[in-house]
């Protein structure tokens, strides 16, 4: 946690008042203050001490705007990605639930800067909001359709991936950021990514079926973008700052260390068998994942605490063997 000192005056009866921080920088950082008067040896002058008083949390500002163009506006006092979103909302006079997805430092619908669960004190949030609904009509050739779902941990499920030469790679209505509202005319939002995928593996092959999306708002430099894959060069610089805001699915946020370059490479991991074995990728889940494994010492412990702590994702076994071998690997090589 980033902290601060007040500072007390020595003229009896004043104080000085302690100004507000945004992300642990106090707007007079940096200037020079003259030393504290003490009394002179021999003229009976008491001396005087510096009282420390107590520790200031930080405040936590961001800076965030519409992606398809809007002022810039701050918003700060949010635990959760729900409460992230609602702040957007009041700063821009919209709803909550017009919000898609969230992207740091860039306003293009790029998957590799999309916002999870950790934001670095110095992100940039561009917030994608809904634009036109569209409906297609596709036909099952093959049992995987080619799509990778993820979701805003907000209620919307919404294509993160589409893979080369696959069946949905050849409708090109449907594009990378799109949220999927309806499979044959049955509502998922509020739906997680990992129920979507799953009714979009057990729909029946040969037979056609229709999905009604809503792709975000787009500025007039983005209009006719098609991003198959979320492997593009990315825009803006990523902060680079030690800490991070790391919000959680369950509990409130908190201050963390950036993950180490082992934690990084064993989450990168995991989030690409969540994408192999089901459909989906999740940044901040991987990261739990690895989290959960820190503690462990054998895949049964690993096996046992991930239940307990996501007991509703019914992870098979042979999942949770190979999750704990690429953990344990990256950690072999850590740094």
């Amino acid at each position: 946690m980033l902290r601060r000192s007040g500072r007390r005056s020595k003229k009896a009866g004043e104080e000085e008042e302690e100004k507000p921080m945004e992300n642990g920088v106090s707007p007079e950082q940096g200037a020079t203050e003259a030393p504290p008067e003490v009394g002179k040896p021999g003229d009976g002058a008491p001396a005087a001490f510096s009282q420390p008083s107590p520790w200031v949390r930080p405040r936590l500002v961001f800076h965030t705007q519409l992606a398809h163009g809007s002022p810039t506006g701050k918003i700060e006092g949010f635990t959760n990605v729900k409460e992230l979103y609602a702040k957007i909302a009041e700063v821009f006079d919209i709803s909550p639930t017009e919000i898609l997805f969230c992207t740091l430092n860039t306003h293009k619908v790029d998957m590799q800067k999309l916002l999870g669960g950790q934001i670095g004190l110095e992100d940039f949030i561009f917030a994608h909001v809904r634009g036109e609904t569209k409906e297609v009509e596709v036909t099952k050739t093959e049992d995987a359709l080619g799509l990778t779902i993820t979701d805003n941990g907000a209620g919307y499920a919404f294509i993160k991936r589409i893979k080369d030469g696959s069946v949905m790679n050849c409708v090109q209505t449907v594009c990378v950021g799109d949220s999927i509202e309806a499979i044959n005319d049955q509502s998922i939002v509020g739906c997680r990514h990992y129920d979507v995928a799953k009714m979009l593996r057990e729909l029946p092959r040969a037979q056609p079926f229709t999905l009604r999306l809503v792709q975000p708002k787009r500025a007039f430099d983005m209009i006719g973008q098609r991003t198959k894959s979320s492997k593009c060069p990315g825009e803006g610089k990523v902060a680079s700052g030690k800490e991070t805001l790391r919000l959680r699915a369950r509990g409130t946020a908190s201050l963390e260390d950036v993950p180490s370059a082992w934690e990084k490479e064993a989450a990168r991991r995991v989030d690409d068998l969540l994408e192999s074995y089901m459909g989906i990728r999740d940044v901040e889940l991987a990261s739990t994942m690895v989290e959960v494994a820190r503690e462990c010492l054998s895949p049964a412990e690993f096996a046992k605490s991930l239940d307990s702590v996501l007991g509703e994702f019914a992870f098979p076994g042979e999942f949770v063997a190979e999750v704990w071998a690429a953990i344990r690997g990256a950690q072999g090589g850590r740094k």
